[in-house]
């Protein structure tokens, strides 16, 4: 294999080349951001808070349904593959890179198939239209977008955060030029569910496109394609860990999904429409957040691959932690200032009675801050049921709260609910990671890493 420039670095600190990955992630991402925010306010415009509302509820479902019934393998091509990487062991590696797109196939085709079965079926209570409906089966393909996880992971894994950050911006790009077209034509509901399905596929395509490149590149001597044999047993505790962390996944995920899911449900499209509104307003505080558990999980992996410290790992995050807390806090106050321009500006005068929401969704934000890298330290660390338990018991143990909150206060009360369920995930992830972290010396390796 030819050398990966972010394993041969090892004079610089973990904190270090955290931030060079999210450097590299970074401008991908706020090209993207601004993108989605164009392609947002041509919808919105477009489309009314009650269509809008549609076109984030069907694309909602299937992404919630898909994330729920696949199972992405980043998690582990990154642990196992930077085990390989450490012993120069080739084909160890494109066998786990086989054998984790294996599973990541079957769980993206059992995805749309209950996507496409529960439509029908749950659409009328979602209020879609029948122009919704007619849609929501061919819709089932966009499930697909999350079904990228092996070339993601092998990616990071050799530090091409650079390609990374490109891609972020594929689907952006292309929801964008389908939004500009749907609206030019008047093509209504089902012309921006048709641009939404086409940036969905640019998205998987495109990544797994880089990744089957750079493993040509680097592993010339395997063929890519082939059998998987001795994976778990070459790989000892795989399938344990690849469960854990696909959990850790969904149940982190679930929340966020969920809400706009259940305000649809409980008050409609149109007050779906606004809470998307409102979260779309806040992202900007929520991304770097989710950049960076990304860019940190290749470093604590690598560092625990090479045998550093847990205690290594936990001043790292602590330091990382810091920084994205001390960045993310003027934002929130210059959202909370221009909350109603902010969404007027997105959506129309129509969206107006967003402005609380957001305000209530960007303190859940800044909360949540933590919660990403936590989770990548406690995977790379192989505590991946420590993240697992606290996104179970508060993002499913407090759904029946939300419906309380929504029955008594309206679409405010889903804000309510973001804060509250942000403020538990993030009490319970500090206090998992920081006993999974704690220096134990008669346990850890002598052989130190240099945290920062």
């Amino acid at each position: 294999m030819k050398p990966v420039e972010a394993a041969s670095a090892p004079h610089k600190g973990i904190v270090q080349r955290i931030f060079q990955n999210l450097g590299l992630l970074i401008g991908g991402k706020a090209t993207a951001g601004l993108l989605s925010l164009a392609y947002m306010v041509i919808a919105a415009r477009a489309l009314g808070p009650a269509d809008y509302g549609m076109l984030v509820l069907v694309h909602g479902f299937a992404m919630t349904v898909g994330g729920i019934v696949e199972f992405p393998g980043w998690h582990a091509v990154v642990r196992y593959g930077a085990q390989a990487l450490e012993d120069a062991d080739d084909g160890r590696l494109v066998r786990l890179l086989r054998f984790a797109a294996g599973v990541e196939g079957i769980g993206a085709l059992l995805a749309m198939i209950t996507v496409a079965v529960l439509s029908p079926i749950v659409g009328p209570r979602f209020g879609w239209s029948a122009e919704a409906q007619a849609f929501a089966l061919p819709y089932s393909l966009a499930v697909l977008a999350a079904a990228r996880a092996t070339p993601a992971g092998y990616l990071q894994l050799l530090g091409r955060f650079d390609l990374l950050g490109a891609h972020n911006a594929v689907a952006p790009l292309v929801r964008l030029a389908g939004a500009a077209i749907a609206a030019l034509l008047g093509a209504g509901l089902t012309g921006f569910l048709i641009a939404w399905l086409v940036a969905a596929l640019a998205e998987w395509a495109s990544l797994w496109a880089m990744g089957a490149w750079l493993a040509r590149r680097n592993i010339a001597a395997h063929r890519l394609l082939g059998p998987a044999r001795g994976v778990i047993e070459e790989n000892p505790g795989i399938l344990r860990f690849m469960l854990a962390a696909n959990a850790d996944i969904t149940f982190g995920e679930l929340a966020g999904r969920i809400a706009p899911l259940a305000v649809g449900w409980v008050l409609g499209p149109a007050a779906a429409g606004l809470y998307a509104v409102a979260q779309r307003g806040t992202v900007v505080i929520q991304q770097p957040a989710q950049i960076l558990g990304q860019a940190a999980y290749a470093e604590f992996a690598r560092t625990v691959a090479s045998h550093g410290r847990a205690s290594a790992v936990r001043r790292a995050l602590v330091r990382c932690l810091a920084i994205a807390l001390a960045t993310a806090l003027p934002v929130v106050l210059i959202l909370t200032i221009f909350a109603r321009p902010l969404v007027v500006l997105i959506g129309g005068k129509a969206f107006a009675a967003a402005a609380p929401i957001l305000i209530w969704l960007a303190m859940a934000r800044v909360i949540m801050l933590v919660a990403p890298p936590i989770s990548a330290a406690l995977v790379a660390l192989g505590r991946p049921v420590l993240s697992v338990g606290a996104n179970v018991a508060t993002g499913l143990g407090l759904v029946p709260l939300l419906f309380l909150l929504m029955h008594r206060f309206g679409v405010i009360g889903a804000g309510v609910h973001a804060v509250i369920q942000a403020m538990a995930s993030s009490a319970l992830l500090v206090w998992f990671v920081w006993r999974a972290s704690a220096p134990h010396p008669a346990a850890e390796p002598a052989r130190a890493v240099e945290p920062g």
